[in-house]
């Protein structure tokens, strides 16, 4: 099983073997997050992300039938790899932090055998406690008021990646998006170079004819786009971010 970043091992939520398990908020960490730089954006994101990160897109999975591997946004968190400059003294360093990273410890994982997915966890999530902190069964066995509002959450956060990923084939068919490199000099004459993700062509955006730009905006893609472009600007922030670090 391939396990997605920031987990280190994931199982399904049981209310048999899980009954009297509880769940501690103050435990909740961010070290496995401190080596990425880079984590998964749902499009609903775009909005409060465009403030914070550049917004690229990477291929991800198989190519199949001839065609490329489908697109995903990321929110670009350090411009080396393992690097994460959002994580400062413990918090998270920036006004909205990813859903990708609110989720954490619980995840919706695929059990392979009828294709369904169900609530799973990091069972090596050290805030997991069977004495202290939220209870996610009562004395029934049922979930709990928290537990439901954990399922609700990832509920929403399968249905916007369900939307992200049509985003993506929408933009992909456009062919407007193309491969980039970022470079700048730091301090000390040190220089930086980001690439292996795609943004948008801007002489290729430009070109699009009204019907297709009206479509766009109808659909709601045009501002997911327009953020997209705005965000490009904080990959220079983030060089700065960096020296500061």
């Amino acid at each position: 099983m391939n396990l997605p970043p920031m987990y280190r091992s994931l199982v399904a939520l049981d209310r048999v073997q899980h009954r009297d398990l509880r769940f501690r908020q103050d435990l909740v960490s961010l070290e496995p997050a401190k080596g990425l730089n880079s984590m998964f954006l749902n499009a609903v994101e775009f909005a409060d992300a465009v403030h914070d990160y550049p917004i690229v897109f990477v291929r991800a999975g198989q190519a199949q039938d001839g065609k490329p591997a489908p697109l995903m946004p990321l929110a670009v968190l350090g411009l080396k790899a393992g690097e994460n400059l959002f994580i400062k003294d413990g918090k998270w360093d920036a006004e909205y932090a990813p859903a990708y990273l609110r989720r954490y410890p619980f995840a919706m994982a695929r059990v392979e055998q009828d294709n369904q997915r169900v609530v799973s966890m990091d069972e090596q999530f050290e805030g997991f406690s069977k004495t202290e902190g939220q209870a996610l069964f009562d004395d029934k066995g049922e979930p709990t008021e928290f537990a439901k509002s954990v399922l609700e959450f990832l509920d929403q956060y399968e249905s916007e990646v369900e939307r992200t990923r049509a985003v993506c084939e929408v933009l992909d068919s456009m062919d407007i998006l193309e491969p980039m490199r970022f470079e700048a000099t730091v301090d000390g004459g040190e220089k930086v170079e980001v690439d292996g993700f795609l943004a948008i062509n801007e002489e290729k955006y430009a070109k699009l004819d009204d019907a297709k730009v009206l479509d766009l905006f109808r659909r709601g893609l045009l501002q997911l786009i327009e953020c997209h472009r705005l965000s490009m600007r904080n990959m220079r922030r983030l060089a700065i971010k960096r020296l500061g670090a």
